[in-house]
């Protein structure tokens, strides 16, 4: 009989963030073992489609002739700020432990820089895949993360204008499309188009990094709140704010570039006019590409972070507002890069620069959108690549197994077998058909006699003898491309 006197302790849920599991306290409270806020653990499913994704991006990047490097998580404190602008408050510092004061890097393009300038490299194309880090607020459901992968490609060295930059936009047009994402535009501007056009409205200098930040929330925000937080927050006066309005709001391609070219204003600035002619340049290589189409160059994009120099690119996905031949608006940057020719020499000793373009793959917003569909499609992702399950119909036979298993991962084949002495055959050709597997080796007492193996097709059901020297050759055959 229970015992009446004994007295179950109180436990009670604690909620924590939206949508975690709920934690337990009291006497037999466990501590809260989830991912920290703004992280996530991949199952087999994800950790798959995510391999698929990956895969495109790279070859793309090899197609192009780009080597693979790799940089440390953790980077000197000292040289990853004041890379960012505003955004630097969003860098994850180590603590102190008596030793060097480290942080995690925010992106891959400012230990590229180091990489570069610590190597005295002055020429190289390369990719890096990497998680980088950023205290920000988490939009998981939007592909927004506090840690998540980029993907980067980068040209460095000193070439004629605009080459490497009109390849780069070809790289984002080319992922882009493979992807099948949904339709997609790149904006383009210059951050000395930008430089300029503040020049001419009246905006300090002091003011162009801050602007730089601001304007980059366009995309997310009305002008008329960007506006006020130019005037309330940064204290700019309204008559030059007005005048940035003017332009900003402007978005086009090779007749806009000419159009600012005559502009009486904006092409008596010279680092304006340079930016344009490059502009103009980057579009004639563009259309050699085939890709105008999908690029517009728009005077908001400003890219909020400090090392740009020149050429500034964003890549959005669009959806149709509604059935009545509107606009399409962005949802979502899922690419972005530009120009920055004085990164590097901020790690030398000596200053030499080298002048860099690059891009960079959104490649978490990418996933959630390919997740979402597969989700709505209910398609079942193969988490594995096994070729063939190696299975018996008897008891008694697990040295037939593993002799024969042993023959086939000799050769080359990926198989796998249940770990059980003597599993029933109905329960290994299901574990076939959840999972996917093709064929099932089947080798049972007559098969042992006979010097054959039953190869089974999962799908028909159909099953034929196969010389068991053949058999390894055999199932190459039937699962070749």
């Amino acid at each position: 009989p229970p015992d009446e006197h004994r007295t179950t302790p109180k436990v009670r849920a604690v909620p924590s963030r939206p949508g975690a599991v709920p934690v337990l306290s009291g006497p037999c409270a466990q501590p809260p073992f989830i991912p920290p806020q703004g992280t996530r653990d991949h199952h087999p499913a994800q950790m798959t489609l995510l391999g698929r994704l990956l895969g495109t991006v790279v070859s793309c990047f090899k197609r192009h002739g780009a080597a693979a490097i790799d940089t440390p998580v953790m980077e000197l404190r000292e040289m990853l700020m004041e890379k960012y602008g505003d955004n630097s408050k969003l860098i994850y510092e180590l603590q102190d432990q008596g030793g060097e004061l480290l942080a995690l890097r925010y992106d891959l393009t400012v230990p590229f820089a180091r990489y570069l300038a610590m190597n005295k490299i002055t020429n190289i194309k390369r990719y890096h895949i990497a998680k980088v880090y950023r205290r920000d607020s988490p939009a998981m459901t939007r592909g927004r993360y506090r840690e998540f992968y980029q993907c980067d490609f980068d040209i460095a060295g000193q070439f004629d204008p605009m080459i490497p930059d009109a390849e780069c936009l070809k790289i984002v047009h080319e992922i882009l499309s493979e992807l099948q994402i949904g339709d997609f535009l790149i904006k383009v501007n210059d951050r000395r188009i930008l430089n300029g056009m503040f020049a001419i409205c009246g905006i300090p200098e002091s003011k162009l990094v801050t602007m730089c930040s601001t304007l980059d929330k366009l995309d997310k925000m009305p002008w008329e709140e960007v506006r006020s937080e130019m005037v309330g927050e940064k204290g700019l006066s309204p008559e030059a704010v007005d005048r940035v309005g003017e332009y900003v709001q402007l978005h086009g391609g090779m007749d806009l570039i000419e159009q600012l070219l005559q502009d009486p204003k904006l092409s008596q600035n010279k680092m304006a006019k340079e930016g344009l002619e490059d502009m103009k340049l980057l579009f004639e290589y563009l259309t050699l590409f085939g890709i105008t189409g999908k690029v517009s160059f728009d005077l908001s994009l400003a890219r909020g972070l400090d090392y740009y120099t020149g050429v500034i690119y964003e890549a959005v996905l669009l959806q149709q507002q509604n059935n009545h031949g509107e606009e399409s608006v962005g949802v979502g940057s899922v690419a972005g890069g530009g120009r920055y020719d004085g990164l590097v020499g901020m790690f030398d000793p000596k200053g030499r620069k080298v002048p860099c373009v690059g891009v960079s793959i959104g490649i978490e917003r990418i996933f959630s959108i390919l997740e979402h569909r597969m989700k709505a499609s209910r398609e079942k992702v193969r988490t594995t690549e096994t070729q063939v399950m190696v299975a018996t119909p008897q008891k008694h036979l697990l040295s037939a197994r593993l002799k024969l298993i042993s023959e086939l991962w000799d050769a080359g084949i990926k198989a796998e077998m249940m770990y059980r002495k003597d599993p029933k055959l109905l329960k290994q050709l299901q574990y076939c058909e959840d999972t996917g597997i093709p064929l099932v080796a089947i080798i049972g007492e007559e098969e042992l006699k006979d010097g054959v193996v039953k190869l089974r097709d999962v799908a028909t059901r159909e099953e034929v003898n196969i010389p068991r020297e053949e058999l390894a050759a055999e199932i190459r055959r039937r699962l070749e491309p």
